[in-house]
Formats: C-alpha cells, structure tokens, sequence
C-alpha cells in the first residue's frame, strides 16, 4: 500500500514486511521539511516491518536536513531492531552519513536543561551583584589614581579628542535641553497656577517656578536628558570598541585606555553640565514667564522681580555644584559599563541600556542625599 503523508515524503509496505521511503522533490532548511516522527507514527502502525528501503530518484535537490533526517531514521531503526537499506540514497548523502555516524556523540555534548532551585537562583544573583560591585570599585579606584595623574599632569589623551566630547557634550546638546527644559518650566507653572489662582496668589507661580528650576528640576533634568542622551553614547563607543578588540590594542600599544578614552570624556561632562544646569535654569524660568504673562496676566517686570527676589547665589551654585557630580556620575556610568561590555553585537545594545539606567538611579539617589545634607546644612 502507498501512502503519500507528506509533500516530499510517502511510504509504500512491500509484501517482504520491508518499508520503502520515498523521498522526493526540494529537502531544504527553509522549506518546513518533514520530521523523522512520521516514519515512527508508520513504524507503529505497521508493527511487522523489519527492513527500511529509500527510493531517491524524485530528489531533485537537498541540504543538510536530509542528513539531519536520516540520522534520526537510523537512530530509530537501531532501538527497533529494524534494518537500514541504504542503497536507494544519493551517493553523497550516503558519504555524509557514514561520515556522521563514524564519530560518535561526546557523552555531554548537549547541554541539558536542569531546573534550578530557588536558593541556587538567589545565590548566583548574590554572586554576580558581587562581581559587578567589585567590578565597580575596582573602576573607581583606577579612576581615582588617573585623577591624581592628571593634576600632576602625567596622563596621555589627545586634546582634539577632548574638544570634540566637550562640543558633542555641550553645544549639540543644546536643542534637547532646550525643550524639556521649557516644558517643565511650562508644567511647574500651569500647575502652580490652577492650585494658587484659587488663593489670588498667582504672582508665587514665579517663586515656585524660580525655586525648582534652579535648586532642583534644572540640574536633575540636565542630568537625566545627558544619561540618556551622552551616557549611552559613551558605553556605545566604547562597547564597540571592546568588541572590535581596539580597547586591548590600546593596552599592547602601552596606553591606558582609562587615560586615553575615559579621561576626556569625564572631563568633558564635568565642564559642560554646569553650563547646560545654567541654561536649562534659564528656560525654564522662562517657561514659567510664558505661563504667568500669557495666562494670569503677569507682566514680565513682575513676574522677572518676583523671581529674583524668590533666589539667591547660594540657590545658584547650589544647583551649579549638583550639575557637576551628575556629570561625573553619568560619565562613569557610561564608561562603566563600555568597558564591562561583552563581545558581542548585543553586548553593546546591553551596555548603553545598562548606562542609562544606572546613571539615572545614581542621580535620583545623588539627588536624595543632597537633599538632606542641604537641610542639615541649612542651606
């Protein structure tokens, strides 16, 4: 009896309990091929079947999912007892299966998969947030004594190196931090103003706009646009650069890749987020003035005496001073995890998110302890 199960693949019972499998038409990867289970499920209904014929004359092209199916087929054959006649097959399918077969599997090739328990799964977390604040310290420490060999004027970077980070840094950052830091001006003002219009307060939209932007909004939304804009750029360039082997280049060469790539792009931060703080604390105030001018009908002498009577210099710099540590801690972020990056495509997509979310969490948390040393502080 013949039955055709498959497109490429039909069986046909002879009457000396031999099975003939016919193997016909195109057998590649891509074409969604038949599985050895087929010729089980035939095995199974046919229990009398001691031989197992091919018939290959109708294949008109393959790959190597013919052999992968074969090997299967014979593998099954030998836990039924069952003989393989393999005289119907192509030539070269048949080299390619002895080839195969004359090797055998390396008991534990295959890795297999073995649940882990719930203890064994908090311990390797346990471990490898160990490694990483090991990992971590160890960077800080290097970064620490490159410091030191800067003020003594003993590190090698290239200064146009330098002047390009500062000016994609500083000056290509402008258009972003332009936006978001007007709309948050714009946001701190409409909602200062529904709640104060109620009270007849409205000229204190300007002293709540002043007060936030330039103690607080404007060095943390400076700080947040950088980590996500600067800081997966810096672990992006430097993940290529690890996977590209030019981090170990610069190492045989007898450069410090923590001098010559990391330095100037800490630097860089350093000198440029206190100008963009500065910049953002200006649009947004004058995010504020188009609030209270447009909507609660301030005028712009108003609502700009207002404004400075609400500040001081202490307010000023107190926000310069935070900009800066953001600075650096966005800087290390992103170096951090370039360097830490894997060797993989993958790995550097990994490392910029990786960047983004610590530098973000390390300004948040920045932010909180200044916010306490600030009241005990007095200031």
């Amino acid at each position: 009896m013949s039955s055709a199960v498959e497109s490429g693949l039909s069986f046909t019972l002879t009457g000396d309990a031999s099975l003939e499998v016919r193997l016909a038409g195109a057998w590649r990867l891509r074409g969604g091929l038949p599985s050895a289970s087929l010729v089980e499920r035939e095995l199974e209904s046919v229990p009398k079947v001691k031989n197992i014929a091919f018939e290959a004359r109708e294949l008109s092209s393959w790959d190597s999912s013919v052999l992968a199916f074969l090997v299967e087929v014979s593998e099954l054959c030998r836990q039924r007892g069952i003989n393989m006649d393999r005289a119907g097959l192509p030539a070269g399918v048949r080299r390619l299966l002895e080839l195969a077969e004359a090797v055998p599997e390396k008991k534990g090739a295959r890795k297999e998969e073995v649940e882990t328990s719930f203890l064994e799964r908090v311990g390797t977390s346990a471990i490898g947030a160990g490694s990483s604040l090991g990992e971590m310290l160890n960077f800080l420490g290097e970064m620490t004594l490159t410091f030191i060999q800067l003020l003594r004027m003993k590190v090698r970077f290239r200064a146009v190196d330098l002047f390009l980070l500062i000016q994609q840094c500083g000056a290509q950052a402008l258009p972003i931090v332009t936006l978001i830091s007007f709309l948050v001006g714009v946001i701190l003002a409409f909602v200062g103003a529904v709640q104060l219009k109620q009270f007849g307060a409205q000229i204190y939209v300007a002293d709540l706009v002043g007060i936030a932007m330039i103690r607080e909004m404007g060095a943390m939304m400076t700080g947040i646009i950088m980590a996500g804009r600067t800081g997966a750029a810096f672990a992006a360039q430097l993940g290529t650069m690890k996977v590209t082997q030019e981090i170990d280049a610069f190492t045989t060469m007898g450069f410090s890749p923590l001098e010559f790539l990391v330095l100037p792009r800490v630097i860089a931060l350093i000198l440029m987020m206190p100008l963009l703080c500065l910049y953002s604390d200006f649009v947004g105030v004058m995010g504020g003035a188009a609030i209270g001018i447009g909507m609660l009908d301030l005028s712009w002498t108003t609502y700009m005496r207002e404004t400075s009577n609400a500040i001081s210099l202490t307010d000023v710099f107190g926000g310069v001073f935070k900009s800066s540590i953001y600075g650096v801690l966005i800087a290390l972020s992103g170096c951090l995890r370039g360097i830490q990056c894997g060797n993989s495509s993958s790995a550097v997509g990994d490392a910029a998110t990786s960047a983004v979310v610590t530098g973000i969490v390390a300004i948040v948390v920045a932010c909180g302890v200044f916010a306490v040393v600030f009241y005990v502080l007095g200031i």
